[in-house]
Parts: C-alpha cells; sequence; structure tokens
C-alpha cells in the first residue's frame, strides 16, 4: 500500500512538472540554444497566447494552434497561427489578404508600421499600428470550453431529475449539496429570503463558472492550461457586471442613501461624491481579488519549478517537486475558495442594493 501511494504521488509530481520542462532547453529562430529564463517561463503561463504549446521533441514545438481573426484595413482577414511559427518578436511576417503582420508577445501588429515602433510606443491599445484582434486565444478558448462543460453537466442534472423522483444520485447527488450551500449560506443571508430567487441564476453561473476555470488553470497540459480567471479583462468584465446588476436593481432606499446620506446637509458636497467612489471600489475590489490571487498561486508553481532549471541540477527536483504537489493542492482549495469569495460578496452588494428601509 505505501509503495502504491509513493508511485501514485511520484506520478503526480512528475505530471505536475513535466509539460514545463521544455522551457529548460528553448531556442531562437535560428536553432541556438537560449539561457533559461524564469520570467519568460512565468509570462506565458499567464498571459493570454494563440497557440497552446504541447512540448518541444527533436528540437520542434508542438502546438496546438487556434485562429487568428483580424479586423483590419483591408476588411476581415482569418488565418492559423501556425503562420507565425512560434515567433512572438516581430522577426516573421506572415503575408495575408494584400496585408503583412507580425507578432510581438501576442500582440499583433502590421508589419510596415511595426518597424518604425520603440519599446514605449508597443502596445495593445494602440490601434493605429496594429488591426482589432478578435482572434480565439487559449483565453477565449478556455471559456467557450467551460460552458460547453458546463451546459453539458447542467443538462444531465436536470435530465436526472425528470426520470429519478427519488433521492437525486451520480452528477445531481454532487450538485444539488452546492447549489443548495448557494441557495442557503450565500443567498438567502445577504439578500434576503423574498428576494433571493430572483438573483440565484446569476450567482449560480458565476460560482460555477469562475470554479471550473480556476481548475482548468491548475491542470498543466492541452486542452487546459490557460490563466483565464487570472487575467484582469475577464475579472474586470465578471466585476462590471455585478456593477451592473447591483446598480440597476437599486431601490429607492439604496439610492436615497447616496444621494442624502443620513448626515447634516452641510456635509453632501463631501459625503455624496464618497458614496459614488463607493460604488465603484466594490466591483473594484472584485476584480482585483480574484485576478491576484489567482495569478499570484500561478507565479508561485512556476517559481518552484524554475528552481529545478536555475540551479541546473536534478538534485533540486524532488524538492521543487514536492512543494509544487503540496501548492497544487492548495490551489485545489483557492480554486473553490475564490469562487466562493466572489460569489458571496457579489450577493452582499446585491443586498445592500435591494435591502429594505428598515435594515
Amino acid at each position: 500500500m505505501i509503495a502504491k501511494n509513493t508511485i501514485k504521488c511520484f506520478v503526480t509530481v512528475l505530471l505536475t512538472v513535466l509539460p514545463f520542462f521544455s522551457f529548460a532547453s528553448d531556442s531562437n529562430q535560428h536553432g541556438e540554444e537560449k539561457e533559461f529564463n524564469a520570467s519568460d517561463l512565468i509570462n506565458s503561463h499567464i498571459g493570454d497566447s494563440h497557440e497552446f504549446h504541447m512540448f518541444d521533441y527533436n528540437g520542434h514545438a508542438y502546438s496546438f494552434y487556434l485562429p487568428v481573426i483580424l479586423w483590419t484595413d483591408n476588411g476581415l482577414t482569418v488565418f492559423s497561427s501556425k503562420e507565425f511559427h512560434h515567433d512572438n518578436s516581430g522577426h516573421h511576417v506572415v503575408q495575408k489578404n494584400g496585408q503583412s503582420f507580425v507578432r510581438d508577445t501576442e500582440v499583433i501588429y502590421y508589419a510596415d508600421k511595426y518597424e518604425g515602433l520603440t519599446e514605449d510606443s508597443k502596445s495593445a491599445l494602440n490601434f493605429d499600428v496594429r488591426p482589432l484582434d478578435f482572434s480565439i486565444t487559449k483565453n477565449v478558448f478556455s471559456m467557450l470550453m467551460s460552458a460547453i462543460i458546463l451546459f453539458i453537466v447542467f443538462a444531465f442534472a436536470a435530465k436526472s431529475y425528470k426520470t429519478n423522483d427519488k433521492a437525486p444520485k451520480g452528477l445531481a447527488g454532487f450538485l444539488e449539496p452546492l447549489i443548495t450551500f448557494v441557495r442557503d449560506d450565500i443567498a438567502i443571508p445577504n439578500i434576503g429570503e423574498h428576494k433571493y430567487a430572483k438573483f440565484m441564476p446569476y450567482l449560480l453561473t458565476i460560482f460555477f463558472f469562475i470554479w471550473i476555470n480556476n481548475l482548468i488553470g491548475l491542470i498543466p497540459f492541452f486542452p487546459f492550461s490557460s490563466n483565464l480567471t487570472g487575467n484582469i479583462y475577464f475579472t474586470f468584465v465578471l466585476a462590471f457586471i455585478t456593477f451592473v446588476v447591483t446598480t440597476i436593481n437599486g431601490n429607492k432606499t439604496y439610492w436615497k442613501h447616496i444621494l442624502m446620506p443620513p448626515v447634516p446637509k452641510a456635509l453632501y458636497p463631501i459625503m455624496i461624491p464618497i458614496e459614488f467612489i463607493g460604488m465603484l471600489t466594490k466591483p473594484f475590489a472584485l476584480m482585483i481579488r480574484l485576478f491576484a490571487n489567482i495569478t499570484a498561486g500561478h507565479i508561485i508553481i512556476l517559481s518552484l519549478v524554475s528552481l529545478i532549471f536555475i540551479f541546473k541540477t536534478v538534485a533540486i527536483a524532488p524538492v521543487s517537486g514536492v512543494f509544487v504537489l503540496f501548492m497544487s493542492a492548495l490551489e485545489l482549495m483557492v480554486a473553490a475558495l475564490q469562487a466562493y469569495v466572489f460569489t458571496l460578496l457579489s450577493a452582499l452588494f446585491i443586498g445592500q442594493a435591494v435591502a429594505d428601509d428598515h435594515h
């Protein structure tokens, strides 16, 4: 039994660390070996990408290429990210639809306009030198995949209730306690027993959507390994939706507290702007909390893996592997915890907006 558990632990550590070994012997476009850079490894993982880098073999990189969809000066342009030949430094030029494109740190530019750029002027928001990018990147792929998974899972669970009139079992038996938990421990205490039902679909959606994408980011191989919930644009959209739901459903009491706070009128010029700032700081805190916690966990795990290549000795591998396994187990808890915290705070903000005057 002990030997079997030891083998399981070894295999788990190996599967966790192995996908990162391809970065240890990375090479440039001329096939020359280059020094391992931990920052490159970390940034390539926590950032978005136009392809899934799976492994290197015999000096060649093997990837799952995603479609590049651009709206350019000549209209819609679509091609595979394979056309860039793994170049991400602006050297390889792709000719499509009568135009030339290069890619630098996952941002696609017009080749002729890219040549005159300095490091300070390279920006994803500089649309004078780059087309609009609607590509299916790793994060978009992960988002679509998680949405499909959730639809299938809940469709099967709903179907089981139609055929089974007894206690739920299987998938439905797993999901029902979680749904009940969101209802009884998040929605009802924070929104109220008579008002929570209206917001349950939203709360359940963000809880399971964040949780499953947190888990996807912990699996270091295709078709997983994306860092969707560690992308600040994604967390901004989720926080913005919570802000919209809260603002639209705010009742008279909520707006009276903001526009006519219970303070002397002489303080209104100070308190009213503070109340409006408070409306924005709540979703801002939601955005930063999820982004920072998920990204920090990924950086720690990748930093531990990088120690093997920084010290250039296999002797550090067992120590690094054990700590990676420990951090991965901890991140499993964080994945559920951050989904819970985001849902809880969203319910709290909504509850404040719909609370009656006597509350």
